[in-house]
């Protein structure tokens, strides 16, 4: 408290509680700073935050996160941040951790690089040197995009250009145009690019070494957290807390405050942040988790450069999406889902599928022709009642044609409220063709729109990667963790990489340039710190421990059905 003014002062205050925002908290407390953590929502998260509906878990922005083996980076980076002992992760089918329904083909990505190989070459015999060759390269030039920000002194500054030969010669192609100097066949490249949809963007606009990254991160399988995305955040705010930050939900930001350098040469400076509700809370510096147009909105476009103006004009957002939360009474297994998730679309050109879902009105067709399908309670088993399980939907449409569709005022309005009611009958079309016993036995169905997006999370244009991942916004061209506005700050999405392990990773880059240190120095080995890592679809391997939570978990839910009977 400062005792002229009476008002909060703190080392840093952070606008947003996503994983770039935990994880620089954390990194900034861990250092000894005083750190606030402010989020509008009622919960902490950002898209890692769950949710419930009628007792059933939803974790509408982590549906699998990817090397988390001993020794990988997403492993690396909780035992570096001390949190991993508080985590455990289940293994998803390592058969079969992405199922591809393209058409009418079913080709399954089974975890491991060599099982990889050997599956599609099995399958497409007469492109077996080239999936070997492609994969090799996708994991040479992931590897090397890993090594940029370790480089450091003479010898690396030195050897930087052999070290990253591969990235150098094809860092500035897309993904279609590599793709097809190695392989042929037309379905085939749809496979080995199913996982544009983690991105959100088409072959034909995909950075090459971008999408490497992505499928580089994912090649030992997807991994899920028990307890779904809020098991991470409240690993992380814990721990926050723990080194005396503060975590402060249901207060939002109404401006960041910006000090005016009077001397032409010198920079604005942020000393803190005034709330919606009129308090003001002072900091040596702000670091906001929110995107850029967010961000520069908070700050006022009168106190930014015309350079950043310019900028933040030209700035393209991810796609946005629909989302469906569903729960069902059935053993899915019988269906024929398991914890391994589903791309499907039909079988033309990946481009055109992509123009098609930002193109074509949601509500021009009867069904839907891409979903990405997610089954929850059979990545998390802990997460299963015994009766009901959980899935959860995603597909992509385009923001400005879903908001020209929805006329009235507020998420509650009459028109609104009928679009959702016609996007859920979309999506039973599709189920009671393509999932028909799950259609049959569904008992519950929740949408989220883009403006779910924007109310809960914040982000422009309901944006779920943060910006689009081109070229000319990733790598050097991105957004910087220090902005032009003096001790203004940012991390998240948009920064560094999306996704759980990408924003986290950000908050540490972040954080980083704050301390005046290295990310590694930051993510020091712990070896008292190790993540628990148990196969979704091999119960016989999982503790006891384990064993009677479930069952306790199924006897809490006969309780409470004979309870209502």
């Amino acid at each position: 408290m400062d005792e002229l003014t009476g008002k909060q002062v703190f080392d840093t205050i952070i606008i947003g509680s996503g994983a770039g925002g935990l994880s620089a908290a954390l990194c900034l407390a861990r250092a000894g700073q005083k750190v606030a953590v402010i989020e509008q929502h009622y919960v902490p998260g950002g898209w890692c935050h769950s949710f419930y509906i009628d007792g059933h878990r939803y974790s509408p922005g982590v549906h699998y996160i990817g090397s988390i083996d001993k020794g990988e980076a997403s492993c690396n980076l909780y035992e570096g941040l001390g949190i991993a002992n508080e985590l455990v992760f289940f293994r998803m089918n390592k058969d079969a951790y992405e199922h591809c329904w393209i058409g009418n083909e079913r080709i399954d990505m089974p975890a491991g690089l060599e099982r990889l190989c050997e599956s599609l070459s099995k399958r497409f015999p007469k492109e077996k040197k080239g999936i070997r060759k492609y994969l090799s390269l996708v994991k040479k030039v992931g590897r090397e995009i890993q090594l940029i920000p370790k480089m450091n002194g003479f010898w690396d500054n030195l050897t930087i250009a052999y070290r990253t030969r591969n990235l150098g010669r094809y860092g500035l192609f897309r993904l279609k145009r590599v793709i097809g100097w190695h392989i042929k066949d037309p379905l085939l490249k749809k496979v080995l690019n199913i996982q544009c949809g983690d991105h959100g963007l088409p072959p034909a606009k995909a950075s090459f070494p971008f999408h490497c990254a992505l499928m580089d991160h994912y090649f030992n399988g997807g991994f899920y957290p028990m307890g779904g995305g809020a098991a991470i955040v409240k690993a992380m705010t814990n721990a926050i807390k723990k080194h005396s930050g503060e975590i402060k939900t249901g207060e939002a930001v109404k401006k960041i405050l910006i000090q005016k350098k009077p001397s032409s040469g010198k920079k604005n400076k942020a000393i803190g942040v005034e709330m919606q509700n009129g308090e003001i809370i002072l900091a040596n510096r702000v670091v906001s988790n929110a995107d850029p147009d967010a961000t520069f909105k908070l700050v006022g476009h009168k106190h930014l450069s015309n350079k950043l103006i310019r900028k933040l004009h030209a700035t393209r957002y991810s796609v946005t999406s629909l989302m469906f939360f569903i729960s069902v009474d059935m053993d899915v297994r019988e269906a024929g889902l398991d914890s391994g998730n589903i791309w499907f679309m039909p079988d033309k050109d990946m481009d055109e599928i992509y123009d098609d879902l930002t193109k074509v009105s949601i509500l021009e067709k009867d069904e839907f022709d891409s979903l990405f399908i997610s089954c929850s309670s059979l990545k998390d088993p802990l997460s299963f009642n015994g009766r009901h399980h959980t899935i959860e939907v995603v597909t992509f449409i385009d923001y400005d044609s879903f908001k020209a569709l929805n006329t009235g005022q507020g998420a509650g309005n009459e028109r609104y409220l009928k679009i959702k009611e016609r996007l859920s009958e979309k999506l039973l079309n599709t189920f009671k063709r393509i999932l028909p016993a799950v259609h049959d036995n569904i008992i519950h169905l929740e949408v989220g729109t883009p403006i779910t997006n924007e109310f809960y999370i914040n982000s422009t244009k309901g944006n779920v990667y943060g910006t689009e991942k081109g070229f000319m916004q990733t790598g050097p061209f991105s957004f910087k963790a220090k902005t032009e506005i003096e001790n203004l700050y940012m991390c998240g999405a948009s920064i560094l990489s999306h996704g759980v392990a990408g924003s986290s990773y950000s908050g540490v880059k972040t954080a980083a340039e704050i301390l005046r240190c290295s990310e590694e120095d930051l993510l020091q080995k712990d070896e008292l710190q190790a993540l628990r890592i148990y196969d979704a679809e091999d119960s016989s391997q999982w503790p006891a421990w384990m064993h009677q939570r479930m069952a306790d978990k199924k006897k809490r839910f006969v309780s409470k059905v004979d309870s209502r009977a």
